[in-house]
């Protein structure tokens, strides 16, 4: 598991929730949407604001603040007001741990 760091136990993370972590200073969403785990960037492109705070809804993010969502595995916008993407960085996991590497963006 080269150039991947543990965010956290995968028990921290329920079904259809995010949990925040940093991770080498960067603030991560580990999200655990439709079985699957994803991890995101933890600000909203619209406004600086904790993604993992607010609903998670099939394989969507939404921002708790304007209403922007987010696909969990592209980062892309997928409703108005954010027309930006947020970063999405690969997951592995390994013995009951969430890993996730920072260096390459999916």
């Amino acid at each position: 598991m080269t150039d991947y760091t543990r965010a956290c136990s995968v028990a921290d993370v329920p079904a259809d929730s995010a949990v925040h972590v940093d991770l080498a200073g960067s603030p991560v969403a580990i999200v655990h949407a439709a079985g699957d785990f994803y991890a995101i960037h933890d600000v909203c492109s619209h406004e600086h604001v904790a993604l993992s705070e607010g609903e998670v809804d099939g394989t969507t993010i939404e921002c708790w603040l304007h209403g922007s969502c987010f696909d969990l595995a592209t980062g892309m916008p997928t409703a108005l007001p954010a027309l930006r993407p947020v970063p999405v960085y690969p997951v592995r996991i390994d013995d009951g741990d969430v890993y996730v590497q920072l260096t390459e963006e999916k």
